[in-house]
């Protein structure tokens, strides 16, 4: 029962992929064709998505327990280095690449999407190798 917020906020996330046609991979290559035919939908998608996350933030950061009882354990370093510009990086250059970010890529291989299956694995991989592991 302690995964349960957990599952349905994922749940929720993941319909809102899906009605916003953000795991379409040719959709985030318009977005990111800024010379030819751009689609600005998923701007106006992550600026609803700052906007709700601005308010859950100011609430969530009041707590100190997650809605499944753990310990909440918030962000504190305040700066911006290397290490996070190469990861920004890394991620917009597989981002632009395959058309999937890990959310969508999620929803679309649960699909039976076979690249975004393929894009999953290979982001499995990559966590394994930078010694991070899922969840």
């Amino acid at each position: 029962m302690k995964r349960a917020p957990a599952f349905v906020a994922g749940a929720i996330f993941g319909l809102g992929l899906v009605l916003s046609g953000m795991t379409n991979p040719s959709r985030i290559a318009a977005f990111l064709d800024v010379g030819g035919a751009w689609d600005p939908s998923l701007a106006l998608v992550m600026i609803g998505a700052i906007g709700v996350f601005a308010i859950a933030y100011r609430v969530i950061a009041r707590r100190a327990r997650t809605l499944g009882g753990e310990a909440l354990h918030l962000p504190t370093t305040r700066y911006v280095d290397g290490s996070l510009l190469a990861g920004a990086a890394v991620f917009g250059v597989g981002w632009g690449l395959a058309g999937y970010c890990p959310g969508p890529a999620l929803v679309s291989a649960a699909a039976g999407a076979l690249p975004a299956i393929v894009f999953v694995a290979a982001m499995i991989a990559g966590m394994a190798i930078a010694g991070k592991r899922p969840g």
